[in-house]
């Protein structure tokens, strides 16, 4: 289960540390740590910059819960296995992984801070699946109709994503600002969409861009996003 929890975190984030799959290990509940109740526990946990903490925990908590219903209920609540032709109480095994911690680990593991041209870039490297934003829309200018075509893809695309408009500052600072948010496609509108009606799609974690045509751009993101 730990390498299946380890590549599902690997999935769900990119940052350039180490990799999730090094940062889970199982913790199994000593003798002095069990419940009365308890057959066996283990946690999964994960390693913050704080330290080993659970992520997740599992208990095989036998048939305490069950026979203490039948013993105040009045009622049976065993089953009848056919090939055993035997009557038994079914064990309880009881999984705990919360919301939050889930999303702290997440957080954590796609944040990082690098250099880039001498400057340094805040960058949130979730996965798209994941980013609270999917792809953020941009004119190059605001004239020349950019904004307008802008506008328009906007429109578009948010009946199957979350698209964010942004128009003030530099092209360089929206970057930016988009790759502290998590969003993993920036669409620019710029004087080539004018001549051919394509756009520049910037890559936030290897910064790498590309030329798509408008009326490709939604089936584009669907082959990179689930929605």
């Amino acid at each position: 289960m730990v390498r299946a929890l380890a590549r599902a975190e690997d999935a769900l984030v990119r940052g350039r540390g180490r990799p999730a799959s090094e940062k889970l290990r199982w913790h199994e509940h000593g003798k002095d740590e069990l419940a009365h109740y308890a057959r066996a526990a283990f946690d999964v946990e994960y390693e913050f910059p704080f330290g080993w903490k659970e992520l997740e925990g599992i208990h095989n908590r036998g048939d305490f819960d069950l026979t203490r219903h039948q013993e105040y209920a009045g009622k049976k609540l065993d089953v009848y296995d056919e090939e055993t032709k035997e009557r038994y109480v079914p064990f309880i095994i009881e999984t705990s992984a919360g919301c939050d911690r889930t999303v702290l680990t997440a957080l954590v593991d796609a944040y990082r801070e690098e250099e880039v041209e001498g400057e340094t870039r805040v960058v949130l490297a979730l996965h798209p699946n994941l980013a609270p934003i999917h792809a953020a829309v941009l004119p190059l200018v605001k004239r020349d109709g950019m904004p307008e075509i802008a506008a328009k893809i906007v429109e578009d695309l948010r009946t199957s994503f979350y698209v964010f408009y942004d128009e003030a500052g530099s092209i360089g600072k929206r970057y930016r600002r988009m790759d502290e948010a998590g969003t993993p496609f920036c669409v620019t509108v710029d004087s080539e969409t004018l001549q051919n009606e394509s756009v520049t799609v910037r890559h936030r974690d290897s910064l790498e861009q590309e030329r798509i045509a408008i009326r490709d751009l939604g089936a584009w993101l669907r082959a990179r996003i689930r929605v």
